[in-house]
């Protein structure tokens, strides 16, 4: 589980469930199937139910649960020994749902009334399902007895009676005669449909249309008076439903009629196979609520993650909802439960990895969805935290929120990271910052993005100036109390013209739009890891004269050197850590005072925040303790130099895609992975303007120093510019991620893996195929092989030409970013002793 979506992760673990729309459960004498537990067919359809990829799934999850065999027959006998209440109890213990609301109209042998159900859940509310209720009445009077009139008094009466004992109507129209409502169905119409049910006889099933009509808009008009919502099934059911009539569109008239224009209307169980109509329909009309249950668990997983995700495609996440459509077993309750919350999981985290969430968004529309959006819709009176059932995980302890609301902190510092890769703040009183700032920003010159690393001012042949603002708005999901001084907070800033409106130059945005277009056109979400070189340095005075000199002298993985430096590393870790950033490892690294830290890999765009705070915290901590740490790629000409070396993957609904499915690929590859790795390769030369951004940055890649001179590929070749790796407990021959070694410390985090994926799509595109490995030392057969740019002007010519990257990132973006190295080179060309001033910039 990757750090940064643990929070995530436990607060949808955590959090207690409002199931807003179930059934009632059944004893276990009914005649109903426990097979039926896992399908909606019935007859002679439900023996195929076993060869259902739902099927197969939830008969492990419930055999796991009871410790059984995984089997119908294992399952059915511990169900027969533990008794209906036992296993009652567990499912609900387990499912965490703390407010239950039962449609009882469905027709269930020997199922248990309302109140039975209280004794496992605190709060259970009534569902009226209003053609069950109708249907009641027809039966209770001889047939011949019954008008129009006569209904519509007794029928709108028994409703006003129920009110109060209920907290929602239901219709199932759906089932009847379809969705195409006429909310003006004349009363001749209603009464000739009327006389066809009754002639039809006992026991009454109402399925004309003008007759069901009429019902569903009487019941509307008590829904209005009484403030009551009303549930409309949607989508797939029974075979007995005409799917083509229960798409949600169809209620269009009835949405347009002025009369309930107010009236609070959910569209049950996804509205599935019509998922995109259903979200388009939340999105135009304020009635219009949405409800996923069904869909949740009885698809596949696929089925359900993209379900979800097309319903939160238009669909605000305050008008979306859990429910388990729990039903007859109380294992229903709990599968129904159990894949809500990994789905949502899965949903909500790839919305954050494309950058339409912010991680505290995330969390936020996850309370939302499974108890905050239902508790307001249905009006319960009640907060799902005052119920305390025993809980069905063993609690982890609890991570510190990300703080986005007013603290202690004297100032808040707001970080960006400009094209040059230096990372830049202003800080605000904390006061103005909660006042006016965390909503409006700063303003900030568009030189800011200009800007090179010799000066500060912009680059001329960026095109950037200092005619014009943007505002530098905080990321509040960012926003952390810095581990070095409790008075100051820190949060990363988004680049806009006005709000909602990114500025084009924005390091992040370029990376959410890169993650988009992953995202939208092959399903797929990149992952990163950094290892972050850097040297720690002293300041002595020689001669007079003060310079920075190593803290130490020892060799790689040095014992001593680890020892001298561990004071250091016992506050940048803990501080790492309170940031929500796994710290995978440490040492000492080849070079005279080098050290590496390794971050643990998550979703691309927040590896890049963790990187930048990283930077951050190393630099601060090291200050702390009067040494100097400085990332510049090469700090000393004679000596080793320093990378950010960046291991990459690639994930489809939680799970990596990069491995072959066996060992018969040629290289351990999927074809997924090959492709993108393919396009990395083949773009490698222009990624280098971004990746190493200095003229200092191609004294480090020289062949023979494990930094990548040469444009090749090799398995756990570490002298390969990319290096393809497979980690302890990964199958032999299968790669799970790959390494680019030429990125370095002065590179824009953002950019950096922005023009990676960009390079990666490409390959995608375009089927790309990698060439043979290289399984020796690069260096060795150079005569066979491309060597990458041996100068930043190189790469930058490279990049210029590149005109797929221009396409993917933006022409004015690749225009500023080749225009500050330009800068780059023209001046440290005419000043090479300026170099050593890089030292106090990264």
């Amino acid at each position: 589980m990757e750090m940064e979506f643990k929070e995530l992760k436990e607060a949808i673990d955590q959090v207690e469930l409002v199931d807003a729309h179930a059934h009632n459960i059944v004893s276990l004498d009914s005649s109903f199937p426990f097979i039926g537990t896992f399908s909606e067919a019935t007859g002679d359809a439900l023996s195929f139910a076993p060869h259902s990829l739902s099927f197969k799934r939830n008969l492990k999850e419930i055999a796991q649960l009871y410790g059984t065999e995984v089997s119908l027959e294992a399952i059915e006998k511990h169900r027969q020994a533990s008794g209906l209440h036992s296993f009652t109890s567990k499912c609900f213990k387990e499912a965490g749902i703390s407010a239950l609301l039962i449609d009882d109209g469905l027709k269930l042998d020997k199922k248990h009334d309302i109140e039975w159900h209280r004794d496992f859940v605190p709060f259970v509310g009534r569902v009226l399902r209003v053609e069950t209720l109708a249907e009641q009445i027809l039966d209770e009077e001889i047939s011949s007895s019954w008008t129009l009139d006569s209904f519509t008094k007794a029928f709108v009466a028994r409703l006003n009676s129920l009110v109060l004992e209920i907290v929602a109507l239901k219709t199932v129209a759906a089932y009847r005669s379809g969705l195409d409502i006429d909310t003006h169905v004349t009363k001749e119409a209603a009464e000739n449909g009327l006389v066809e049910v009754l002639q039809a006889g006992k026991p009454v099933r109402i399925g004309n249309k003008s007759l069901i009509d009429y019902i569903l808009t009487l019941t509307l008009e008590v829904a209005e008076r009484h403030d009551l919502p009303l549930q409309i099934h949607t989508g797939f059911g029974d075979r007995d439903l005409d799917l083509r009539l229960a798409n949600p569109l169809h209620l269009r008239t009835l949405l347009e009629d002025k009369r309930f224009a107010k009236s609070r209307i959910v569209l049950l169980h996804a509205s599935y196979p019509f998922s995109k109509e259903a979200s388009y329909l939340s999105s135009v009309y304020p009635q219009v609520y949405l409800d996923f249950g069904l869909a949740v668990p009885k698809l596949s997983v696929h089925g359900m993650v993209s379900s979800v995700k097309e319903l939160l495609d238009l669909a605000p996440t305050k008008k979306v909802m859990f429910s388990t459509d729990g039903y007859a077993s109380p294992e229903t309750y709990y599968l129904g439960a159990k894949k809500a919350r990994e789905v949502i999981y899965l949903v909500l985290r790839d919305a954050c990895a494309s950058g339409d969430l912010s991680l505290m968004e995330a969390i936020d529309a996850a309370k939302d969805i499974f108890s905050r959006n239902s508790i307001a819709f249905y009006k319960l009176n009640l907060d799902v935290n005052s119920f305390s059932p025993q809980r069905r995980i063993s609690l982890a302890p609890q991570m510190k929120e990300p703080d986005v609301q007013e603290d202690s902190s004297s100032f808040v510092r707001i970080i960006w990271v400009d094209t040059s890769g230096q990372q830049r703040c202003r800080a605000v009183q904390a006061n103005r910052f909660n006042r006016s700032v965390k909503k409006n920003g700063i303003g900030l010159t568009h030189a800011s993005m200009g800007m090179p690393s010799f000066t500060d001012g912009p680059a001329e042949e960026s095109k950037l100036t200092g005619v014009g603002e943007i505002r530098l708005v905080p990321d509040l999901s960012t926003k952390r109390t810095i581990p070095w001084t409790k008075q100051e907070s820190m949060v990363l800033g988004d680049m806009l013209l006005k709000p909602g409106e990114a500025w084009e130059y924005c390091p992040r945005e370029t990376l959410r739009r890169a993650a988009k277009v992953l995202k939208d056109e092959f399903d797929l979400v990149m992952n990163a890891g950094f290892e972050n070189e850097f040297y720690l340095l002293k300041n002595v005075v020689r001669e007079g004269k003060e310079e920075y000199v190593p803290f130490d002298f020892g060799p790689y993985c040095s014992t001593s050197s680890y020892d001298a430096a561990s004071p250091l590393f016992h506050e940048i870790v803990p501080a790492l850590e309170s940031l929500n950033i796994t710290v995978e490892q440490f040492h000492a690294e080849s070079g005279k005072g080098q050290f590496e830290v390794s971050l643990g890999h998550t979703v691309a765009s927040h590896a890049a925040d963790n990187l930048v705070y990283t930077r951050e915290v190393i630099r601060s901590v090291a200050r702390k303790h009067g040494f100097l740490a400085t990332f510049v790629p090469k700090y000393d000409l004679c000596d080793i130099g320093s990378g950010s070396h960046v291991h990459l993957s690639l994930s489809k609904n939680g799970e990596n895609v990069f491995p072959a499915s066996d060992k018969s690929s040629a290289h351990g590859l999927s074809s997924i992975g090959e492709e993108f790795m393919a396009g990395v390769l083949f773009h490698l030369p222009s990624i280098l303007a971004v990746i190493a951004p200095l003229p200092n940055s191609y004294d480090r890649i020289q062949p023979n120093t494990w930094s990548g001179a040469f444009q090749c590929w090799g398995k756990e070749n570490r002298e390969a510019a990319i290096r393809t790796a497979s980690p302890p407990g990964a199958p032999e021959g299968l790669i799970t991620n790959f390494e680019i070694k030429s990125c370095d410390g002065a590179a824009n985090p953002h950019l950096s893996l922005a023009i990676i994926m960009a390079a990666g799509i490409d390959g995608l595109r375009r089927h790309l195929q990698l060439p043979e490995p290289i399984d020796t030392n690069p260096a060795d057969v150079a005569a066979t092989l491309k060597r990458l740019p041996e100068s930043l002007s190189e790469a930058v010519e490279a990049l210029e030409k590149d005109q797929v990257l221009h396409e993917l990132l933006g022409q004015k973006l690749l225009v500023a970013i080749t225009g500050v190295r330009k800068s780059e080179v023209e001046y440290y060309s005419k000043n090479p002793d300026a170099c050593k001033q890089l030292i106090h910039r990264y």
